[in-house]
């Protein structure tokens, strides 16, 4: 553990019940049964790895709300606390409109921002995450109304007057600092987009495009997630089991893209993507208005509006990224789909054509096949108490911070094995808190993401409110025998969702609305996805990975077959990353479409994936991404790319690097959105990186030598 560097942090460490030595006592090591537990923890490591009837709970705790947030006791909570959110709000647009031209502008426009973003953005993890469906329906009841009134504010005339004349008088404006001039720019563009400059008539309409939408987008979502049907009689009798049965119906709620059996990955394909009449309305009407709203407010098309501020800054950029990409990977993505065509035909020779249904379940095969990397060889090394250990010590070296688990208070959580981490700089001291939502159960989203819950900012009265933010993943619990184990997919996507955590930790801006990972969608994936770099690195891996029962480590040829697999139809998944990314541009390119969007689909699948569409399938249907990445899918390949880029110039060498860490916090996390991306890359590259850089850097990964990595640090 970090040695205590101030009285300021020793004090805190009191608080969470820890002694000098960060070793804590009876709040998080009872004297029970530590059979799993071979190894020492430190406190993080310990919570992760005992289940929660084992922790010890504070006695007579008293009684707080979600979050503790007092008034969300219960699901009618929301409405207080909506009510509150939306009073504060009229009272600050008021002020706003009084106060002359200055700094204290831009400082009213971002506590009216923080007191709607504090109930949305908690709103919108609880509308999808809390196990009670009043809970849901309240918070969903909030963000449509908090949704609404920032629709109706960004067309406020009056409002956006009192920034107009901040931005038109030059000798306040060059006063002002480059973080706050930039917030002040970027509230004026929110007013832009939203059609502020035109009439009242037309601003009304923006407003109802803008609600519409917002419900497409619920629906939609919704519907991507809904399982199909078939009459079970139809399947072969020997494969039903592979699938829900209710009544005479199977039910197919994904692709199965993981059964040894080709014939259950074909009827799941086949079944699960049968086009919807609904769903195919919804999708088209979305993407219709979303078109009519960015025309409205004078843009081309809703890329062009969706892809403002951003490091590509255009569509007509962003395809000629991903058409260079393309072209690099093809010959590459055709041999791989050649080895994997092999691999069918030796394993079912009878029908041997590679299908789309195949590409995720025969490039495993050639992975395990060719580097024996079997899951259940690797999991027992990464119980989740070593790999959050893993991650504190990586960013304890890295970056000088440490993870501590500190105990809730009674209704703080919305479920009992929610685990809540103060994040904690060894000169800075707390720096926010990590609810971490990582376990399996009813109802619950499988999906990996990170979630806002309050934003940082400089308070008025000087003191710095802490950001929170939850991580959810859909880890498997803990069995009798043993702790929760993760397979090495599984301890990358926590790494990634980390990275995620620590911008918006070290993202201490002086203002909420640009806070952490409140940045552009190119820019704000960047960090995590750097951490999978980290992830497969020997030598952090080596730091944490020790088996749960003999604590012996993770012998090094076995991560460096891990880090090789990766290599293997690494090109075809690169293409089909690509294929998905030019869909979403020419979706909400120029309208109206030339064609369906079905037929959209068959066209670019053939010409920027290789793989033939099958007949009366339509995976644009099941494409979520296309409601919060709407025009901005390109962003996964665009922020690899540079986090490649970081990765090569700045850790290769070192993973560690003390120096390199703090730099890495300067020029990249310590601005969240208050910069602008480009320019934050060009602060950490000490160079402006141009298409071919970072289509170079992408196509580059996929020949990196990792043995050079384990080589150098030996």
């Amino acid at each position: 553990m970090a040695a205590w560097r101030s009285a300021a942090l020793l004090k805190a460490a009191r608080r969470w019940g820890l002694n000098r030595d960060g070793v804590v006592g009876a709040l998080l090591f009872p004297s029970g049964d530590k059979r799993w537990v071979s190894t020492s923890w430190s406190p993080v490591g310990a919570a992760f790895n005992l289940q929660p009837q084992q922790q010890q709970r504070r006695e007579a705790a008293r009684r707080t709300g979600l979050f503790g947030v007092a008034e969300l006791t219960c699901p009618e909570g929301f409405q207080e606390a909506q009510e509150k959110s939306l009073q504060e709000a009229e009272r600050l647009v008021q002020k706003a409109c009084v106060t002359p031209p200055g700094k204290e502008i831009v400082m009213i426009f971002d506590q009216l921002s923080d007191a709607l973003c504090r109930v949305a953005d908690l709103a919108d993890f609880v509308k999808i995450a809390h196990p009670d469906p009043a809970f849901r329906e309240a918070a969903e009841e909030a963000c449509r109304s908090i949704g609404t009134m920032v629709e109706k504010l960004n067309t406020d005339v009056d409002l956006c007057q009192s920034l107009r004349k901040l931005l038109a008088d030059k000798d306040v404006m060059r006063s002002l600092d480059p973080e706050t001039r930039r917030v002040a720019e970027l509230f004026m563009f929110d007013f832009e987009i939203s059609g502020i400059h035109l009439d009242e008539e037309k601003r009304r309409r923006a407003v109802n495009l803008n609600v519409r939408i917002l419900d497409l987008c619920n629906e939609f979502l919704i519907g991507s997630h809904l399982p199909n049907k078939i009459d079970k009689h139809i399947l072969p009798q020997h494969i039903r089991h592979n699938f829900v049965i209710e009544g005479s119906y199977a039910q197919i709620s994904g692709l199965n893209a993981d059964s040894p059996d080709d014939l259950v990955r074909e009827i799941a394909y086949k079944v699960f993507l049968y086009p919807n009449s609904q769903q195919l309305n919804c999708l088209k009407e979305l993407l219709t208005s979303r078109n009519l709203l960015a025309q409205l407010v004078g843009y081309d098309t809703f890329a062009h509006r969706a892809l403002q501020g951003t490091m590509a800054q255009t569509p007509e950029r962003v395809m000629q990224f991903l058409v260079k990409l393309s072209d690099k990977l093809f010959s590459r993505t055709q041999k791989d789909f050649e080895m994997m065509e092999s691999m069918k035909m030796k394993l079912n020779p009878i029908k041997s054509k590679l299908m789309p249904w195949d590409h995720p379940y025969y490039s495993g095969v050639l992975r395990a096949e060719r580097y024996n990397i079997e899951p259940s060889l690797y999991c027992p090394f990464f119980s989740l108490g070593a790999c959050m250990e893993g991650l504190n010590i990586l960013f304890n070296k890295l970056l000088g911070i440490s993870l501590y688990a500190e105990q809730p208070e009674k209704g703080e959580l919305w479920c009992e094995d929610v685990r809540k981490l103060a994040v904690v700089h060894e000169q800075d001291g707390l720096l926010g808190y990590i609810y971490c939502d990582f376990f399996q159960r009813p109802g619950k989203p499988h999906q990996d993401c990170h979630f806002t819950i309050r934003g940082g900012r400089l308070r008025e009265n000087g003191e710095y409110q802490t950001p929170v933010v939850v991580l959810m993943l859909s880890l498997p619990h803990s069995s009798s025998s043993s702790p929760t184990l993760l397979t090495p997919g599984m301890m990358e996507n926590l790494f990634h969702e980390m990275g995620h955590a620590m911008h918006s930790m070290l993202g201490r801006t002086r203002y909420q609305h640009v806070t952490g990972t409140r940045c552009s969608t190119d820019f704000a994936e960047v960090p995590s996805i750097l951490m999978e770099y980290f992830a497969n690195d020997y030598r952090v891996v080596n730091q944490f990975a020790r088996h749960y029962k003999t604590g012996q480590p993770l012998p090094k040829n076995m991560v460096s077959r891990l880090c090789e697999s990766k290599k293997v139809c690494a090109a075809a998944d690169m293409q089909l990353q690509v294929f998905y990314a030019v869909l979403d541009q020419i979706y909400h390119g120029k309208h109206p479409l030339e064609k369906t969007t079905t037929d959209i689909l068959k066209e670019m699948q053939e010409k920027f994936y290789g793989l033939p569409y099958v007949p009366n399938t339509a995976w644009q249907l099941k494409f979520s991404h296309l409601v919060g990445y709407g025009a901005k899918y390109y962003s996964y390949l665009m922020s690899r790319a540079v986090a490649s880029m970081v990765w090569k110039k700045c850790f290769v060498q070192d993973p560690f690097n003390r120096a390199m860490g703090d730099h890495y916090r300067r020029e990249m996390l310590a601005h969240g959105g208050g910069k602008e991306p480009i320019l934050m890359v060009q602060g950490m590259l000490q160079k402006c990186p141009t298409l071919e850089d970072f289509v170079d850097a992408l196509v580059s990964d996929l020949d990196q030598d990792f043995e050079t990595f384990f080589m150098d640090s030996e």
